[in-house]
């Protein structure tokens, strides 16, 4: 059985993402059900730092969150680091409050790997990588961006998902 995939359209390009289920099974069944239910379609990333991440799935173009489900658990592991192109769950401070917001790496970011349970230890879970589209992401990374209210990094021109959906070889 091959690995779900999801196609999310941007103005900058499609990306392909290909999840890993026998990962993080929690964090990958979550997510899917937001995709189901059309849920990122419309929204915006709307976080971006040039060599870091690009990071979507919980504003609007106004900057409004969109109400989201009960957090999951955070399913971070050591087998699963944050290296560039994987995409793992956003998150406050507590380890375990991932909702939709999810990251796109766009370096290897070993300081967000799981090292221990701790709370400062915990990490940010990665749930898959992106197969196809590279380069729209990395335009997206390279966009001009600016202070929104309290939000920093948002980029100057909106950058909408247009859809995100399963995508079937």
């Amino acid at each position: 059985m091959s690995n779900p995939m999801v196609l999310i359209e941007t103005p900058m390009g499609e990306i392909l993402i290909e999840l890993w289920p026998d990962k993080a099974p929690e964090t990958v069944a979550n997510f899917l059900k937001y995709v189901d239910e059309e849920f990122y379609d419309g929204l915006i990333f709307h976080r971006v730092i040039k060599g870091f991440m690009i990071q979507g799935g919980g504003m609007d173009m106004m900057m409004r969150e969109k109400k989201t489900n009960a957090p999951i658990k955070n399913e971070a592991k050591t087998d699963t680091p944050n290296l560039i192109g994987t995409i793992a769950m956003a998150r406050t401070p507590d380890p375990h409050s991932a909702t939709a917001q999810f990251f796109i790496n766009v370096a290897d970011n070993h300081f967000l790997d799981h090292r221990d349970d701790t709370v400062d230890g915990f990490g940010y879970c990665v749930f898959g990588k992106v197969s196809e589209g590279m380069d729209a992401v990395e335009k997206i990374a390279k966009a001009k961006t600016k202070t929104a209210g309290f939000h920093a990094d948002v980029p100057v021109d909106p950058i909408t998902i247009i859809s995100a959906k399963r995508f079937e070889l």
